[in-house]
């Protein structure tokens, strides 16, 4: 069943007006007509079943039914990662949502070469990643900030998984080992690295944990994908799954 992330108050019986191209997409692109039936959720009211009531020119109104599954979240961790070009960042941000990032904080770096971007895009690939992959919420894609000033401004009970291209740090499973369940952020730099004095500062930061991503120089992108899957095997939502 198609779903669809919506931003209005999701109740039953109370009727729901989509935008134009959310109606557009389900009249024209997926030829679904009154009586079919939507999954919506907006982040705070759990997973909705729909019906469509009104299919025309002037948009699409869906009436909820019935609560398919209440509001739930997944593990509190960010992903922070430094502003890379307009490609590699909205991969990171599809896949930062399919892998169950809460926000993505974009960071400006001293050696960031990129530092402007589309948030209002990047918004919008995040709530069509969570549409896919049924997750109930979707991840916060944060404005960019400087390095410096998001470590000032830091939340002292969140733990920061800092990857270290230098190559000298812990691999990241042996770096997490044993580590106390608590909020996480993922720091990923920019393409050219860390600064020495950004990196030397982040070493001695008291929630920091430096790790190894492994001998390869990765990109941003290959680094974020690699670090949120390995920090969700040792701290997420996938410990404990059993195989059938």
């Amino acid at each position: 069943m198609i779903r669809l992330f919506v931003s209005a108050d999701l109740a039953q019986g109370v009727a729901l007006a989509l935008d134009h191209g959310q109606s557009h997409y389900l009249t024209s692109v997926m030829r679904r007509d009154v009586g079919d039936e939507v999954l919506a959720f907006n982040g705070r009211d759990g997973e909705w079943r729909t019906a469509i009531e009104v299919a025309g020119k002037r948009g699409v109104i869906l009436r909820p039914l019935v609560l398919e599954r209440p509001q739930a979240f997944g593990p509190d961790v960010d992903l922070i990662v430094a502003l890379v070009k307009r490609s590699r960042i909205e991969t990171i941000v599809e896949k930062a949502a399919e892998l169950g990032a809460r926000r993505v904080r974009l960071a400006i770096t001293e050696r960031t070469n990129a530092e402007r971007t589309r948030v209002e895009r990047l918004s919008a690939i995040a709530a069509e990643a969570a549409e896919q992959t049924g997750r109930l919420d979707v991840p916060e894609i944060i404005e960019p900030v400087k390095l410096g000033k998001l470590i000032d401004g830091w939340e002292a009970s969140r733990r920061l998984l800092f990857c270290d291209e230098a190559g000298d740090a812990r691999p990241v499973l042996d770096a997490l080992a044993g580590a106390a369940s608590a909020p996480w952020a993922i720091l990923i730099g920019p393409e050219g690295g860390f600064s020495p004095a950004e990196r030397e500062r982040l070493r001695n930061l008291p929630y920091a944990t430096p790790a190894s991503l492994g001998p390869r120089i990765l990109r941003a992108d290959t680094a974020a994908i690699s670090a949120l899957t390995l920090w969700q095997a040792a701290q997420g939502d996938w410990r404990g799954l059993e195989v059938s």
